[in-house]
């Protein structure tokens, strides 16, 4: 049953590493709510929050880690020489020895030849895919766009398998697993797609179970928004905090909350939907049926609409950073529209704030293409709107790049589980 091909579901499994051997020990959540904790149990977890340690801060000696999460030396090296030994993390140089001797510390990292994670970003218009390093480095980017007239899931369902397989052959040794952040509604416990509004044929679709019979590697399939925040969380600006939010603006308007230290999902991954939350009852018909949803007036259909009944130029194919430059040649109505889309993406950020005061917010999406001169303006729109009291100070950040943002999520997703650290 031997295979050249080591990311084929044939292809053979004695490359795998410890954390690829890990996830099928890995308790799934109906076992969790069950009985007593075991030691291995107890164990993976403790190896999980040391990971997640080194993930916040960085190449760290095993003094430093010691001293971070307040156990000794030999406890550390209990949990870290295995997964050195596997080749999963590396010790670096020596650092310069202080000023009082001793033996010089050697910084632990992520191996860069670790086995990695295939993402997936799938969107209502096309897929992209990619290899994420345990650090975070993204190697082998592929895309594909999907057909306006497709007639079929399966039309899409074969692109996205060609997309997917295009990375995997670029695999060095079996992925760790598949991590897909999805437009639409997703119930993450299935890994079906519920719906998407501007692709209907993914309505219903398996594609958690779909993708594990094509590649036979695990998989999990999460919210859009959702994996934008796991990957701020374990690769980016979230890195270490307890509490914080995503928001992504672009054609559709969605987020993610990070409260006491986890990822909110509701059953089955139900909630979330803040696009979906009201701003304005008598407002207009939002795609999903509803009206005065927030995602009725601060998406880029709303800001094209806006822009053509203002007569700006090229309204069709306005954005944040096109009417930022607007603003900054002097355009008068492109100022007005730019305080208005503002203030409408500040309504849905107090509202979130004033019932679950996450304080920090990471924009993605759009919004991160009107820059600072956007991020002032929803920030200053935010003063008004939110009662300054003790614990509320609002801290609002741009994100990175959406698509790469997601891809990391994705393999953030698969991360989580690795590492047994609950998202």
């Amino acid at each position: 049953m031997a295979s050249d091909d080591k990311s084929s579901p044939e292809g053979e499994r004695g490359g795998l590493t410890a954390l690829h051997d890990l996830f099928d020990e890995l308790p799934r959540p109906e076992a969790r709510r069950q009985g007593l904790i075991s030691s291995i149990s107890i164990g993976l977890a403790n190896r999980g929050r040391l990971l997640q340690a080194l993930f916040d801060l960085g190449p760290t000696s095993r003094a430093g880690l010691a001293r971070h999460v307040g156990v000794n030396r030999a406890t550390i090296t209990g949990i870290i020489q295995p997964l050195v030994d596997e080749g999963i993390l590396v010790e670096g140089d020596p650092l310069p020895s202080r000023e009082g001797g001793g033996k010089p510390a050697r910084p632990i990292w992520f191996a860069q030849d670790a086995a990695p994670i295939c993402a997936v970003l799938l969107m209502h218009d096309g897929v992209q895919c990619c290899l994420v390093s345990l650090d975070g480095t993204i190697t082998a980017e592929a895309r594909a766009a999907f057909p306006d007239d497709a007639g079929a899931v399966e039309v899409l369902v074969e692109i996205l398998f060609g997309c997917v397989r295009q990375v995997l052959d670029y695999a060095h040794r079996p992925p760790l697993g598949i991590g897909v952040a999805a437009g639409g509604m997703i119930d993450t416990d299935t890994g079906t797609i519920v719906a998407v509004n501007l692709a209907p044929l993914l309505d219903d679709f398996p594609l958690g179970p779909t993708l594990e019979r094509r590649f036979g590697l695990p998989v999990r399939v999460d919210h859009h928004p959702r994996a934008l925040l796991v990957g701020d969380r374990w690769f980016g600006v979230g890195r270490g905090k307890r509490h914080f939010a995503v928001i992504y603006s672009g054609d559709v308007l969605g987020g993610a909350i990070f409260l006491d230290g986890g990822l909110y999902r509701g059953p089955a991954g139900a909630g979330g939907e803040l696009g979906h939350t009201f701003v304005d009852l008598d407002g207009a018909t939002c795609r999903c049926g509803r009206k005065g949803c927030w995602e009725t007036i601060a998406t880029l259909g709303w800001l094209r609409r806006q822009a053509r009944q203002r007569g700006l130029p090229q309204g069709i194919f306005l954005d944040s950073h096109r009417l930022a430059a607007l603003v900054a040649e002097g355009n008068v109505a492109a100022a007005e529209l730019f305080d208005l889309y503002a203030r409408n993406l500040a309504i849905g950020i107090a509202n979130l704030q004033q019932t679950m005061a996450p304080n920090f917010f990471v924009l993605h999406g759009d919004a991160v293409g009107g820059g600072e001169a956007l991020r002032g303006a929803i920030a200053a729109h935010l003063a008004n709107l939110v009662p300054a009291r003790p614990g509320s100070q609002i801290e609002l950040v741009m994100g990175d790049v959406e698509d790469r943002a997601a891809l990391k999520g994705a393999a953030g997703l698969i991360l989580s589980e690795l590492l047994h650290f609950s998202l």
